[in-house]
């Protein structure tokens, strides 16, 4: 009977033999770091899901940064071939079955969120003029903005370019005496007007307005020269955008200065009214993000809406026994939370706290955990379905860094054991919630910094104690003062509230005054690079989606992206994109500015891309 020579694999000095021996040790090595990553997936459970989130956002985010439509259609195609691959590679029943699932699912997601920002910039975006023009144009109002601060009008105006041959959306200011009271949403008007194309970034790491006014339809904006003439009447009937301003002039009336002007925007969304100063002082005491309605107002209007519904319902004995009450005062505060985020203009804050309170209302209705991760990913999925291009804007980032860190602080084992119900006075009880309020406004401080440095190269550094105050001043004072006032005045006994009201905003501009006044309050940083920024980005979801130990690996991308901000030098010369504004960095905090003009708008921009320092401390030599 023939026998078969058994194989043998030689192991010995020969260099063929230590050639086959590093090719075995390869193999085992990516065994291993892929059965550890499987298990690791697999240990992690619910942890995964709002990766795939973030991995629409990194599709998206790929697209702005990717230089053309080959680089896109590369980028796709890529991300598919590497799904592709997996799954032909891989078995169902093997041992890779979480990782297996991890790289087709994060590969398709960041190729769909190429694909649905794409077509969203297709599909919705404007073609810009071509220069600049003084021209008489016809047109129909599409949203009308009254900004009494600014001592103007913003028309939204769309129009047909004959020279062109194209339908286009300019936006137009226009001073408030040149205007008829009649001009509002829908009426049809002409005027002569000076239109500019959108301005790209003044130099690099500047605001793009020219990206948002694509993504926006705005093909230009000017100023109108003389008087609007109405031609055409707005068809009868009301409009969210008609509600609006009518309840925000109503506030006004009741309540003069700004503390009016921020009940305005309280109550309605319109921020029009705020001076520049009581703006600049909130944005250095970290308190700007109190002015755009978010969270925080959604979570209070319908967090109000679903205790009164459920205490007025309890007084209804025949409802009380057929009904579960929680579910009626949940479709209560739904229903109050939709009709104020579309009153005070959708805008993606908003939008978001909207959805994000809907899940809760869900969650606690069927009886699931209310807050959590998954919750926040399932509202960011909404936004970027709607508004992909929102992911690159700061609005979009500082609300979802700020809720993210907010959810990943109270999971932490240590904070939910500090927070767990235990046998202590009120004194101790209001001292760990004080303690943890503060905590919290330090988190968010921490989260949001990368984030403001970029977009805005400056800082404040007392928010946190800021808003120890303030928050719960708005939550629990001024938001229900406003909501009682505003019911009081349909019977004309609204105004001891709305004295009230004004209080307790003054308190808050005094707070916001005061913290922003104090040494070192702000800080200018050099411009971060895109680079830097992922790297916090990066570093700071892993340690806020992931859980254990494992999340600590998060501090290595973030110690090395704070070691390259620290060292980063400012540049000694700044140039505008037009070539028209240059700025020279001197000695101290002096930056030359070597144009004089008309506005600040170039100088200031200058200086906060130049020497870090505080705002009021530049001085401007102008040759």
């Amino acid at each position: 009977m023939a026998t078969r020579a058994a194989v043998i694999v030689p192991i010995g000095d020969d260099p063929g033999d230590v050639a086959l021996q590093q090719h075995w040790r390869k193999a085992w090595s990516l065994s291993s770091l892929a059965e550890g990553a499987d298990a690791w997936l697999d240990r992690a459970g619910f942890d995964r899901a709002p990766w795939l989130a973030i991995a629409l956002a990194g599709g998206v985010v790929a697209w702005f940064a990717l230089p053309s439509p080959i680089a896109w259609i590369v980028a796709m195609a890529g991300c598919i071939l590497l799904a592709l691959a997996t799954v032909a590679l891989t078995r169902p029943g093997d041992d890779y079955v979480h990782l297996r699932r991890a790289v087709v699912a994060m590969a398709l997601l960041i190729s769909a969120g190429i694909a649905l920002v794409w077509i969203r910039s297709v599909v919705i975006g404007a073609e810009p003029i071509a220069r600049p023009q003084v021209i008489w144009l016809e047109g129909k109002v599409l949203e009308r903005a009254n900004q009494p601060a600014q001592q103007r009008v913003r028309l939204t105006l769309a129009y047909r370019d004959a020279e062109a041959g194209l339908a286009r959306k300019v936006r137009v200011n226009v001073a408030p005496d040149d205007l008829d009271p009649g001009i509002v949403e829908g009426a049809r008007v002409r005027l002569r007007a000076r239109l500019m194309p959108p301005a790209p970034p003044m130099a690099p790491g500047a605001y793009n307005f020219a990206r948002a006014a694509w993504f926006a339809g705005l093909s230009a904006t000017g100023t109108a020269i003389g008087p609007v003439q109405l031609i055409g009447s707005a068809t009868p009937g009301g409009t969210l955008a008609a509600a609006q301003r009518t309840l925000s002039d109503h506030v006004r009336s009741r309540l003069n200065g700004s503390a009016g002007a921020i009940a305005a925007a309280f109550a309605s969304g319109d921020r029009g009214g705020i001076s520049a100063a009581g703006d600049d002082a909130m944005r250095d005491a970290g308190l700007t993000h109190l002015l755009s309605i978010s969270g925080l107002h959604v979570s209070a209007v319908i967090a109000g809406t679903y205790f009164v519904a459920l205490r007025l319902l309890a007084l209804w004995s025949w409802l009380t026994l057929r009904v579960r009450l929680p579910l009626v005062a949940a479709a209560c505060g739904a229903g109050a939370g939709v009709g104020y985020t579309l009153l005070t203009g959708a805008e993606v804050p908003t939008v978001r706290s909207c959805v994000g309170a809907l899940l809760v209302l869900g969650a606690l209705a069927l009886g699931r955990e209310a807050l959590s991760l998954r919750m926040v990913a399932a509202a960011a999925f909404v936004v970027m379905l709607a508004w992909p291009e929102a992911v690159v804007s700061p609005g979009f980032q500082m609300s979802f860094a700020a809720v993210i860190a907010i959810v990943a602080l109270h999971e932490a084992a240590p904070v939910r054991a500090f927070l767990a119900p235990r046998d202590e006075g009120a004194v101790a009880r209001t001292g760990r919630r004080a303690v943890m309020l503060l905590l919290t406004g330090v988190v968010i401080e921490v989260a949001l910094m990368p984030i403001v440095l970029f977009h805005f190269h400056r800082a404040g550094f007392y928010g946190a104690l800021a808003n120890v105050v303030a928050i719960p001043l708005v939550t629990f004072v001024t938001m229900p003062l406003i909501a009682l006032a505003l019911a009081l005045d349909l019977v004309g006994a609204g105004a001891p509230v709305w004295f009230l009201v004004g209080g307790s905003l003054d308190l808050m501009l005094a707070l916001a005054h005061f913290t922003a006044s104090q040494p070192g309050a702000v800080k200018l940083m050099p411009q971060m690079g895109a680079g830097v920024f992922a790297l916090f980005v990066g570093g700071g979801l892993w340690l806020a989606l992931w859980h254990g130990r494992r999340r600590l690996i998060g501090l290595v991308p973030v110690l090395a992206a704070t070691i390259f901000l620290l060292g980063a030098q400012p540049p000694d010369l700044l140039i505008s994109s037009d070539g028209r504004n240059v700025g020279i960095v001197g000695e101290g905090e002096r930056l030359l500015v070597l144009r004089e003009g008309r506005s600040d708008f170039a100088r200031d921009n200058l200086m906060e891309l130049a020497r870090g320092g505080s705002r009021s401390g530049a001085d401007r030599t102008v040759a």
